[in-house]
């Protein structure tokens, strides 16, 4: 999907559905907060979140202390959401993620974009593009559908992966910390497996 149209289709998914009615909902992002937690981040550590949208877990570093966080999304519609919860407390950057130039930061997350990459050189140019934003023994966290998650997320085909498949996909620049497995209760009740990994960036020459 081309940059534009990625990001009419989304700002058409947020402006048209209240967010808290969208399958990938979370009042807390348990398993998130749980592997930032994990990390040993510190309150000024820089935290560059990835395909943000209009996910609560700003509002969760932000209540945790900290003082350094980027949202980044294709959907300026999604981003103006948690601009209305947490101001200006937080940066907000509108870009496709393989366009991405932030500077450096401890913590990279994305929780599940990723996996709708499915051009072999985009996932090539995606770890590429953490690569360049994790310094050198940061972490990212990054999320997908597990194997046996769906295949298909608000009309668009996505990437499963297991942990080992997924942690492979971001080497030799990052190694495996922990692997985990959510499986998110969606605002209808129905369950979606997801497939976590937090990932060390390696020592740069």
């Amino acid at each position: 999907m081309a940059s534009t149209s990625a990001a009419e289709h989304w700002d058409g998914i947020y402006g048209s559905k209240d967010a808290s009615t969208l399958s990938w909902y979370q009042d807390v992002p348990a398993t998130s907060l749980h592997l930032i937690s994990a990390a040993g981040l510190g309150p000024d550590d820089r935290v560059i979140d990835v395909g943000a949208g209009a996910s609560a877990l700003a509002d969760s570093l932000v209540r945790l202390g900290y003082s350094s966080v980027v949202l980044t999304d294709i959907s300026s519609a999604a981003l103006a959401l948690t601009r209305q919860r947490v101001a200006d407390a937080v940066d907000y950057v509108v870009s496709n993620v393989l366009d991405l130039d932030l500077g450096p930061a401890v913590m990279w997350h994305d929780r599940a974009v990723f996996h709708f990459l499915a051009d072999p050189a985009d996932q090539l140019r995606y770890a590429a593009v953490m690569a360049r934003h994790v310094s050198s023994g940061g972490y990212a966290i990054v999320a997908t559908f597990a194997l046996d998650g769906g295949e298909m997320c608000s009309g668009l085909p996505v990437t499963r992966y297991s942990p080992e498949a997924l942690a492979e996909s971001f080497e030799p620049e990052f190694s495996l910390v922990e692997s985990c497995r959510e499986e998110h209760t969606t605002p209808n009740g129905s369950i979606q497996p997801f497939t976590f990994v937090l990932l060390q960036r390696n020592s740069q020459p």
